[in-house]
């Protein structure tokens, strides 16, 4: 018998479809005889529920949600596709597909209709931010979820890569090469990554024993097109180098070097906290952190997967960094 139904299994045995789906699923109450036979029937016919018997047999979707934020650009876009890869490939092993929603800023427009139409088990949130209105959505529907990136709400389980460790490590690394006057450029504070890239930066500096210069930090740089004044700025600072928070401004920085015919490494190191395709071409190349990002957004979601499936989960932090000295830094 060829892509048999419940219905069909129902009438073999003549009993009606919802004991045949609770026998499958093993939930309600149905007599050991019974799911005996109703085992017995579908391993004899090579029966596979499709997923909707199975979604409607254990009351799930088969489905997870992914939230991006609707403000990523060109730049940010490798980090979400590389998760992506990673979440797909896991969720598919598990039997189950992906639906991506965007969240602008404050307005969840999007994941809140999806919740509320039950379209979705648990959720994977892809940026975590200090003033979080869509985690905090998620933590009073009670849905499962996880966040990638950290986040200061020990209550919200998350994975996120070591990127202290790692910006410490690479900071520590420029230090011992006598780059003691390095400034920072970073982006929004309100975004996380951002603080913990910060604060691996300062425990380079505190752990050489070296005071750091404050004024060399600019934060809250989300255009890059200010990235040409600053550089202006650190010139007559007698710095020894710029570490940037991310591949964006690194890239900027880069152009406005050779715009102002400012020689790399020569007159001045430039390393970068973030890796990714935009600096794969740069001369010279860039030295930065590498990050396994597929294998973050894979572990993300074997861990909503355990939650929706009863396990306890905690919190992971992943080594799983390399740092890469190139030309940038000789």
């Amino acid at each position: 018998m060829a892509n048999i139904t419940i219905d069909d299994v129902a009438k073999a045995l003549g009993i009606s479809k919802t004991t045949v789906s609770r026998a499958i699923s093993g939930k309600g109450r149905v007599g050991d005889d019974t799911k005996q036979r109703v085992k017995d029937f579908i391993e004899e016919h090579n029966y596979i529920p499709n997923i909707n018997a199975r979604a409607l047999a254990k009351q799930k979707t088969y489905n997870i949600g992914v939230i991006w934020p609707d403000d990523y650009n060109a730049v940010d876009l490798p980090f979400f596709q590389r998760c992506m890869i990673g979440i797909s490939e896991m969720t598919s092993s598990y039997g189950y597909d992906v639906i991506v929603t965007l969240v602008n800023g404050d307005d969840i427009t999007g994941m809140k209709r999806i919740i509320d139409n039950h379209k979705v088990d648990g959720m994977i949130l892809t940026r975590t931010l200090v003033k979080d209105i869509p985690a905090s959505f998620l933590r009073s529907t009670g849905i499962p979820f996880v966040a990638i990136g950290k986040t200061y709400d020990e209550e919200i389980v998350y994975v996120d890569n070591d990127n202290y460790s790692a910006c410490k490590e690479l900071t520590s690394i420029l230090i011992s090469k006598g780059l003691k006057r390095l400034a920072l450029i970073g982006g929004s504070t309100n975004h996380i990554i951002t603080r913990t890239r910060h604060e691996g930066f300062t425990a380079a500096f505190e752990q050489a024993g070296i005071p750091l210069d404050t004024s060399l930090v600019y934060l809250e740089v989300e255009d890059v097109s200010k990235v040409g004044n600053i550089l202006k700025e650190l010139q007559k600072k007698d710095i020894d180098g710029i570490v940037c928070m991310d591949d964006a401004i690194a890239g900027e920085i880069m152009s406005k070097c050779r715009d102002e015919h400012i020689r790399i490494p020569d007159d001045l190191k430039i390393a970068s906290f973030y890796n990714s395709s935009i600096l794969e071409n740069t001369v010279p190349s860039v030295t930065s952190l590498n990050f396994n990002d597929r294998n973050l957004g894979a572990s993300a979601a074997k861990t909503l997967l355990d939650m929706i499936g009863g396990a306890h989960v905690s919190s992971k932090t992943l080594s799983n960094y390399e740092v890469i000295l190139k030309e940038s830094t000789k």
